[in-house]
């Protein structure tokens, strides 16, 4: 089949757009298909797949080795409780903590987040709402209809400009 675009080309890529219960296909070449944006990924040998498989596990058996000098703990605990034990497994398991980190965060390795000491600034009109429905919630749950009604109305009002 020849794409649909250029018409030169074989179609290797096809797509189906669903457009209001309608279905579209389309068949595109290659070349056509990345014009298009489309991604498209390139055959992967079994080869390539076993070598990385082997690379990985190998990897994977070597930091089961890895183990903090100060509290004991292996790589592979933390792996399976998810917790570190001490300070010193940061040292300790640098290199495949790294790696997860930035497998986490998008390849950031560094802290860019909040500093301890930073002001943060409290909408009080916010806490105040956040109050009253949370009183609100107590007193239908202790069947207090009266204080309720009080609360609801003291929130629309605050929502009132």
């Amino acid at each position: 089949m020849l794409c649909q675009m250029c018409k030169k080309r074989t179609a290797t890529v096809h797509l189906t757009d669903l457009l209001k219960d309608e279905k579209h296909e389309r068949h595109l070449c290659e070349e056509c298909a990345s014009a298009e944006g489309v991604a498209v990924k390139q055959n992967v040998s079994l080869n390539d797949v076993l070598n990385s498989f082997l690379a990985s596990q190998s990897s994977v058996q070597a930091m089961a080795h890895l183990k903090c000098p100060e509290c004991g703990i292996t790589f592979m605990e933390f792996r399976n409780q998810g917790l570190l034990g001490c300070p010193h497994d940061y040292d300790a398991f640098e290199q495949p903590l790294e790696a997860l980190i930035a497998r986490a965060q998008d390849g950031h390795v560094r802290h860019a987040g909040k500093s301890p000491g930073q002001v943060i600034e409290v909408d009080p009109v916010q806490q105040e709402r956040q109050r009253l429905q949370r009183e609100l919630r107590e007193a239908v749950q202790c069947e207090d209809y009266e204080q309720a009604a009080k609360l609801r109305d003291r929130l629309e009002e605050l929502k009132r400009p």
